[in-house]
């Protein structure tokens, strides 16, 4: 049976993808099988002749993924706007319950399995469901990504108490560094520790190195496996 854990942010591009990648290369680096999925992207590249959410391309590199796309990316969306206006547009409705078996069968004979949220805790999936129904369906403990930059405490606290109210274990968070130049970083750190009532599991810097991340994420492991 896998440690399944839900990524979540604190608003879009906070740097979830960089961190599932960095755990999944982290864990795969040291021997584990690992597995990552996106339940829902929006916005498509070719690659390869196929078109692919960047995101979901990332996280099957880091974790050398052979899993069929429909299985790591449930609900791959052609534009990059809110998933629910993107299934809108796409006239699908997103299904839970697909996500769900989707997970299930991932994490199958693998020790981590990590999913990634689409943008913050509430970002909506539909006209009534949010990512946060997603997460409590998948009952997954909590990894929130914390974006660095002014503002963060306010989106951090809030992303807290949601995360709280859902009832589903909170796992830790980690920083990323959104803004090279932010004023007074140590101090706002503090204030996050203060925040959530202990150290981020670790700190991504601003500049994205995949092998550097990888280090980071590697003491992290042991928490996150035990």
């Amino acid at each position: 049976m896998s440690r399944r854990y839900f990524i979540a942010g604190t608003d879009t591009g906070v740097g979830k993808t960089r961190v599932c990648c960095a755990l999944l290369a982290a864990a795969r680096g040291a021997g584990h099988a690992v597995a990552g999925m996106k339940p829902v992207s929006a916005g498509l590249i070719e690659q390869d002749g196929h078109l692919i959410n960047e995101d979901v391309a990332d996280i099957r590199r880091a974790s050398g993924q052979i899993d069929p796309l429909s299985q790591i990316n449930p609900y791959a969306l052609e534009l990059p706007v809110s998933p629910h206006i993107a299934a809108d547009r796409a006239h699908i409705m997103l299904d839970i319950d697909t996500i769900s078996a989707a997970a299930d069968r991932l994490g199958r004979a693998r020790e981590l399995l990590l999913i990634e949220g689409a943008g913050g805790w509430y970002a909506p999936i539909s006209a009534t469901a949010t990512m946060a129904e997603v997460a409590k369906a998948l009952n997954a403990p909590v990894l929130l990504v914390v974006g660095l930059k002014l503002g963060c405490l306010s989106h951090a606290r809030l992303t807290l108490e949601a995360i709280r109210a859902s009832a589903l274990p909170f796992a830790g968070w980690i920083a990323s560094e959104l803004d090279a130049h932010m004023l007074e970083k140590s101090a706002n750190l503090l204030a996050l520790e203060r925040i959530f009532g202990k150290s981020p599991l670790f700190l991504l810097p601003h500049a994205a190195d995949p092998s550097a991340d990888a280090q980071q994420a590697i003491d992290a492991l042991p928490q996150l496996l035990a």
